[in-house]
């Protein structure tokens, strides 16, 4: 039996704390075949049921507390990830957040009904304060969930957004010691650290000497993109590896000289083309016209 608090504001929440802990196993054998609960232990009711018990055990330790409208209360903590998790799940079958919601909000019928079932006097002042009481609570908890699947949505739609800056951002082998990173698109500070981390893992991988970073499909280059290109080239260099910027077009030329960007101790070239000739002739090998009937050697 829990002790209640001697600091609790009012008799209600104490009273819906003592009945909650009275009551948590009907409760929990209720809530276990709602949607909220059932829809997500499909394969075990008992699972189910001690997941309920544990939401159970944090509405009660929240009333005994006195702290009803109170989302950040302690007794919520160790429920939060399982709510999280569960809102999750059912998001993932199709269920919208105000769905979600409205699974929470059935809840409480239950509940109250067992707390008029447990009162000697359904009609009584002291049984009302009581249901208001634990309709709060079960407000409240309605908004634990919701904060909870917000969180949890924040952190899938980060992990979602990294994984597509990593598959914008290939690192693509050119030839033996030499890879290359197309860039396209705007290069800010997120997408840099990519680029640098997954060009630095290829060049260990793959045993680079030459990395080229090109920046044909990069529509404008102004000074925070020319940093995030030095930074990277830098990084390369630290790794063993010279780094060539190509697809200097002239409009992006004209620009650097501009805005006074110094990238004088940076190899550049035109084409994507004219980067890996240099590479490879700075390895050794011999390249022909194709009109000349040779190939690379």
């Amino acid at each position: 039996m829990r002790v209640p608090e001697h600091d609790a504001a009012g008799a209600a929440p104490q009273a819906v704390g003592a009945f909650l802990d009275k009551r948590r196993e009907q409760i929990a054998q209720r809530w276990a075949d709602a949607p909220l609960f059932g829809s997500v232990f499909t394969v075990s009711r008992d699972e189910a049921v001690e997941a309920c018990k544990a939401v159970v055990d944090a509405l009660c330790e929240v009333a005994f507390a006195g702290r009803l409208e109170d989302i950040a209360a302690p007794g919520f903590a160790p429920v939060r990830d399982q709510l999280g998790r569960m809102t999750q799940t059912r998001a993932r079958s199709g269920s919208t957040p105000a769905a979600i919601a409205d699974e929470v909000a059935a809840l409480r019928a239950p509940v109250v009904q067992l707390l008029r079932e447990e009162s000697a006097d359904p009609s009584s002042p002291e049984t009302h304060e009581s249901v208001l009481a634990l309709t709060l609570l079960m407000g409240t908890l309605r908004l634990v969930v919701m904060e909870t699947a917000l969180d949890a949505n924040a952190e899938l739609i980060e992990r979602q957004r990294q994984q597509l800056l990593e598959a914008a951002t290939p690192v693509i082998k050119l030839w033996e010691g030499t890879v290359a990173v197309p860039l396209i698109g705007t290069l800010d500070s997120a997408r840099s650290q990519v680029v640098m981390e997954s060009l630095l893992k290829a060049i260990v991988d793959q045993r680079a000497r030459y990395a080229i970073l090109d920046i044909t499909g990069v529509p404008t280059v102004d000074t925070l993109v020319a940093q995030h290109l030095m930074k990277t080239v830098a990084a390369a260099r630290v790794m063993g590896a010279e780094c060539i910027v190509s697809g200097i077009r002239p409009a992006i030329a004209q620009t650097i000289v501009q805005l006074g960007i110094d990238l004088g101790s940076v190899d550049t070239r035109a084409s994507l083309a004219d980067a890996l000739a240099y590479a490879m002739g700075e390895q050794g090998m011999e390249i022909s016209r194709p009109d000349a009937g040779a190939s690379v050697r």
